[in-house]
């Protein structure tokens, strides 16, 4: 799936993502790190998170691991067509699927036999930990967001953007920030990590820098800025720096328009 893929609307923030609109002034950012985040907002949207049943969450958010929403969508329609109901746990319906029909019903997602597997694997853990899919929820919502964090990364295939992404849409625990492709680039782009941060070292930063009650729309606008102007290949200021929005408070580390090149950030250090 390329960039040119991705859908107009970041699912997770735009109409259909759920949450309650807040309201932010930029003027009053304290840090570059924060007004970015609420410019991203008013561009965008601004929202608190949570609420959404924590399992659904973790296997929306592994569908849609290394692909988009418009390719993960489908496939979490499908699965939950076939596989959940109002009378049934959905982990005890995963855990009890046969992986070849899983795996053709979320062909849509990309790397299907690969996802269905951990699927199963996960529904199978929670169960084991938790004897429900109901009872997970509850450890999601109501434990130390650090327990939480660390019990889900040690489920093999949830990695900490999903970790993150089932605390803040789920948990809805303010101060998260996940780190996905986008975001990565975009604030070693912009000059608020440093150039050769890692995920986790770029979360750090944002988590830092940007208020609790910021952190959750930050992350779904940066997504959705990161598909329409700061793309990985062609960011807007490329060819015209009045093209983006965030021009006055970007460093364009990476990007050199009068050579029209665009390399990741990292590179500049070498």
């Amino acid at each position: 799936m390329s960039e040119d893929d991705e859908p107009a609307v970041n699912i997770s923030g735009g109409v259909e993502g759920g949450g309650a609109a807040t309201e932010f002034d930029p003027a009053t950012a304290d840090t570059r790190a924060e007004e970015i985040v609420d410019r991203l907002g008013e561009l965008y949207w601004q929202k608190t998170y949570g609420g959404q049943d924590a399992f659904t969450c973790l296997v929306r958010t592994i569908l849609s691991q290394n692909t988009s929403d418009k390719a993960s969508q489908p496939a979490h329609d499908a699965l939950i067509d076939r596989y959940d109901g109002p009378a049934v746990d959905l982990a005890e319906s995963l855990a009890a699927a046969e992986q070849s029909r899983l795996a053709e019903t979320i062909s849509s997602a990309g790397l299907y036999n690969q996802k269905s597997e951990v699927l199963i694997r996960t529904a199978e853990w929670v169960l084991e930990k938790f004897g429900s899919a109901a009872a997970f929820d509850a450890f999601v919502k109501d434990k130390e967001p650090a327990e939480v964090r660390d019990t889900l990364l040690s489920v093999r295939g949830v990695g900490p953007k999903t970790a993150d992404c089932v605390l803040l849409f789920a948990g809805g625990r303010s101060g998260v920030f996940p780190v996905d492709t986008h975001v990565h680039r975009i604030y070693r782009r912009t000059g608020i990590a440093p150039a050769d941060a890692d995920h986790e070292g770029v979360r750090a930063v944002l988590e830092r820098e940007v208020p609790a009650a910021k952190c959750g729309f930050g992350h779904t606008a940066t997504i959705q800025f990161g598909r329409e102007y700061c793309t990985a290949r062609k960011p807007a200021c490329l060819e015209d720096p009045d093209a983006c929005p965030m021009a006055d408070v970007c460093d364009q580390v990476g990007v050199y328009p009068a050579t029209s090149e665009v390399v990741d950030p990292a590179a500049t250090l070498e």
